[in-house]
């Protein structure tokens, strides 16, 4: 089923668990991400992130894509548009048929994200289409470090006003995780504290980006929490390109066929990790 996020978040946030939301960016990501949650029956989200969207995986092509393989399948799955930052982008997968879109005007003032993010809710308004925006920075695990993130966090009191001034569905927060792979295994520091004031605040779907590398017991807690969509994108890129190094290592003369379907294999088996931690498994309806 080709879906909106709006209901699935809705239900996640009253039953207190966790959607995930996949980067994909081609077939083999895709299916495997919708593979594992038909396995599973767990609603799933497949992102699109907008510079992907640009450089290779096309709107025109991703959703028709998406949809085929939605429609094929039993559970609930949307197509998002990850840190849309051009208006002018976002339009284009609101034209051509994604089910959510996500606005990311963070590196705004407070004004003129509240400004930025209403000119897509209105939008969206028109189809029914869930929004998601997003308060703070999420950073980029390359450079992580604990306390000189702290200045990105999520501002607590912005957040009730900010749900009630622009219509979003749900809010991406930036509490201690970052985009990417963290260096030499770092587990990054969450602050528990301010999730749980913003959910006690908002009591509205929130969403963690950086997913990957946060850790079991961190994701489990995040989930326990608050936390109603979780974004994976790197670990599920990181199954797949070991599995694709160590195909070719072991034999250099293997079909590409055949290395596809093995990558795909190993990126729904990361993908299953990850929905048994965030709470999900069983939820399709």
């Amino acid at each position: 089923m080709y879906v909106s996020m709006k209901k699935m978040l809705e239900d996640a946030n009253e039953g207190y668990y966790a959607i995930l939301a996949i980067n994909c960016f081609n077939l083999e990501t895709a299916r495997a991400a919708i593979s594992a949650a038909e396995d599973t029956k767990a609603p799933i989200i497949l992102n699109v992130v907008q510079e992907h969207m640009v450089t290779h995986a096309k709107a025109e092509l991703m959703v028709p894509l998406v949809k085929t393989l939605a429609e094929q399948s039993s559970i609930p799955v949307a197509l998002n548009l990850d840190h849309g930052k051009d208006f002018k982008l976002i339009a284009l997968a609101f034209r051509h048929g994604f089910s959510s879109l996500m606005i990311d005007a963070s590196d705004y003032p407070y004004e003129e994200n509240v400004r930025k993010t209403k000119e897509v809710v209105k939008m969206a308004s028109t189809t029914n289409l869930s929004v998601e925006g997003e308060l703070g920075n999420v950073g980029d695990a390359n450079h992580y470090n604990s306390e000189s993130f702290r200045k990105f966090f999520t501002n607590l009191n912005e957040t009730a006003s900010f749900f009630e001034e622009t219509g979003i569905d749900a809010l991406a927060i930036s509490f201690g995780t970052a985009h990417g792979l963290y260096k030499d295994d770092v587990i990054p520091n969450l602050d528990f504290d301010l999730l749980k004031e913003i959910k006690q605040k908002t009591n509205k779907p929130l969403v963690l980006h950086g997913g990957s590398g946060a850790g079991d017991d961190n994701i489990r807690k995040a989930v326990n929490y608050g936390i109603n969509k979780i974004n994976i994108g790197a670990d599920i890129f990181k199954a797949g390109k070991k599995c694709l190094i160590n195909l070719l290592t072991t034999d250099p003369e293997l079909d590409l066929f055949d290395l596809l379907m093995n990558m795909e294999k190993a990126c729904k088996q990361a993908i299953l990790h990850y929905i048994n931690l965030s709470g999900s498994a069983g939820k399709a309806n």
